[in-house]
């Protein structure tokens, strides 16, 4: 099976512009996301795709593998669609692998290429909520998954809603999953999930996923017990760094 690993890099952004460029303990974040996703051995190809001259001549001195995509993309789903569709090769799935986690775990991806298969159009990766916390917090995306380890909902709100139990139990009466944003996409329905228009859901709640869920595709769920951070401000980088080494 042929996987293209796909790491969007964008230089805008409203809290840390330039930030895959940022210095981590001597490596930019983007080279620490790229070899750690070119440790996976499955992966025919890793690709950084960026919408910024720096950034590519930045992986080209590396001797990382990259490609020019627009800057009018308005998910990192769209980027990866632009990138699949610039190489001279098939690929059964992308793998669209998030460029703001320098510390991502080799063996996160390699779990999630073994729910990979010819039928399967859409995978994710959940991981069980240990604070009520991260319950709570409206920038963790819970999940909600059915017995065939599928994604049957994404939302910002703590799901499921625990009827009859204080608020304060919901963590101990429920296992509840937080979604960890790692994609996989079969190479056909990332072509047709980019050409979907923005649904009613996925405005509500500003998730992506919840629009192809809605136009009736299916998210393969597996589930880790590796926890990811991301990096969001400059003051992140110091937490990653204390955390990582």
């Amino acid at each position: 099976m042929k996987i293209l690993g796909i790491i969007p890099a964008r230089y805008e952004s409203s809290r840390f512009p330039g930030k895959p460029l940022a210095d981590i303990a001597g490596k930019s974040m983007i080279q620490r996301v790229y070899e750690q996703s070119s440790k996976v051995q499955a992966f025919t190809k890793v690709l950084v795709a960026t919408d910024h001259k720096k950034i590519y001549e930045h992986v080209l001195a590396f001797g990382g593998n990259v490609v020019i995509t627009s800057p009018a993309h308005p998910t990192g789903t769209d980027r990866c669609y632009e990138a699949l569709h610039k190489e001279d090769k098939y690929y059964e799935f992308v793998i669209n692998i998030q460029g703001d986690e320098p510390f991502i775990s080799p063996a996160q991806i390699e779990l999630l290429l073994s729910v990979l298969n010819p039928a399967v159009e859409l995978a994710t990766l959940v991981k069980k909520i240990d604070r009520e916390e991260e319950l709570n917090d409206p920038n963790e995306a819970k999940v909600v998954i059915n017995k065939n380890m599928e994604g049957i909902y994404f939302s910002r709100s703590p799901i499921p809603y625990q009827k009859d139990t204080p608020k304060s139990e919901w963590i101990h009466k429920h296992v509840c999953y937080k979604h960890i944003g790692i994609y996989a996409y079969r190479s056909d329905v990332l072509d047709s999930i980019t050409k979907l228009t923005v649904s009613a859901l996925e405005k509500a709640e500003s998730l992506e996923q919840l629009r192809w869920i809605e136009n009736g595709y299916a998210i393969k769920v597996a589930i880790t017990n590796i926890d990811s951070m991301s990096i969001d401000t400059p003051e992140d980088i110091e937490k990653a760094v204390r955390l990582f080494t």
